[in-house]
């Protein structure tokens, strides 16, 4: 593969650069600190991307039909980068045009496709994941949230947890079990859930990473029309299968992990503490694990681009960008020391989001388990 960027593109990403840094706010470091239920940020996040959308940035991958540009898979890579490396500004409208979006375009009826894609196009909703469940977090398959066809809807009953954006959210992607009888990956279908309809309850999840980062939602006879489901009914695994491909390469991670570690450098250079092997060490080791991670998901992008089915290169990439997150992470707790733990700084930010990496969009031990199934072919105990 080659990997040398395009005079267009690097165009591109000068003109970029200079857009966000004329439009990202002096108190930037603060708000994006917030976390995903921040209210700030995700008021943000709606006036800064329809700005993208009227330069056509927001969605220019997607195809022109659908608000696109039919720009490279590469091209929206180049944006991914630079909103990652500077505290992702899009929120959590960034979900919605990676991967909301190109699974409504592919499942979708075409009432669904006229309904949801021109607004994620514009930028102005939100929506969040409703996967994970108490007892069926990593094992997905496990989920036991039940949507159970009464007349011309669903009757969905069950919770979610773990949740981000829940509480500024229009619509949740919502998993649940339509065949009763079934397990495993078998009768699972995908819902689309308006987040207004009677019967749905919140709670935030208190915790180390912030306020307002994870909530739990509780679905209690909430009636759903049948017009919602996304794609086959109990036939739904293909559906998460395909979802899941985009989502885990979704954030470029590895370039905000890139832009910490220099500022980690940069303060080790003013304690002295680049005068020490095992610091200098730290550093290199650090390094290399962020451009794998970028490589690893460089190869995901050409293929995509290439039109190829998902791969493990997939989990792959996830799984390296995870490990380059926690081991920044780390070396920025030992070398900021406690002024890294004041809350609100950016450094603080960040060591909090180094904690769930390894946790959203499915877990490192997941992905490892996959890796080990579907590449290494290795056998089950």
């Amino acid at each position: 593969m080659d990997f040398d960027w395009s005079d267009d593109d690097l165009a591109f990403r000068a003109e970029l650069r200079a857009f966000v840094a004329a439009n990202l706010p002096e108190d930037w470091a603060k708000i994006s600190s917030e976390g995903p239920g921040g209210a700030d940020l995700v008021a943000f996040s709606q006036g800064f991307c329809e700005k993208l959308a009227e330069r056509g940035w927001l969605t220019q991958h997607w195809p022109a039909e659908f608000g696109g540009r039919d720009a490279s898979a590469w091209r929206h890579q180049i944006l991914g980068e630079e909103m990652w490396g500077n505290a992702e500004p899009r929120g959590p409208r960034y979900m919605t045009v990676n991967w909301v979006g190109p699974s409504i375009m592919h499942f979708g009826t075409e009432e669904q496709k006229a309904l949801h894609l021109p607004r994620i196009a514009r930028g102005d909703v939100v929506w969040c994941q409703g996967f994970s469940e108490p007892g069926a977090g990593s094992d997905l398959a496990a989920l036991r949230t039940s949507a159970i066809r009464d007349g011309d809807d669903y009757v969905v009953n069950g919770s979610k947890i773990w949740t981000s954006y829940v509480n500024h959210a229009d619509y949740c992607y919502l998993v649940a079990r339509t065949d009763p009888d079934s397990r495993g990956r078998q009768g699972i279908s995908a819902i689309l859930l308006p987040m207004d309809l009677p019967g749905i309850e919140l709670r935030e999840i208190p915790g180390l990473l912030g306020k307002k980062y994870f909530h739990e939602v509780f679905l209690r006879d909430v009636r759903v029309p049948i017009a919602c489901r996304l794609g086959p009914e109990h036939d739904g695994w293909g559906v998460v299968t395909y979802t899941l491909a985009y989502e885990r390469v979704g954030a470029a991670h590895y370039d905000r992990a890139a832009r910490v570690l220099d500022a980690i450098a940069a303060e080790a250079g003013r304690k002295g503490l680049l005068e020490s092997d095992a610091i200098l060490e730290r550093l290199g080791e650090a390094r290399a694990a962020i451009e794998v991670a970028r490589l690893l998901t460089y190869r995901v992008i050409d293929l995509r681009e290439k039109q190829s089915p998902p791969t493990p290169d997939t989990n792959l990439a996830r799984v390296a960008g995870t490990w380059a997150v926690r081991m920044t992470g780390d070396l920025l707790l030992e070398v900021f020391g406690a002024e890294g733990l004041v809350y609100g700084s950016e450094a603080d930010a960040y060591f909090r989001l180094s904690q769930w990496a390894g946790v959203a969009s499915g877990t490192t031990e997941i992905q490892l388990n996959l890796i080990a199934g579907h590449q290494l072919r290795l056998p089950r105990e």
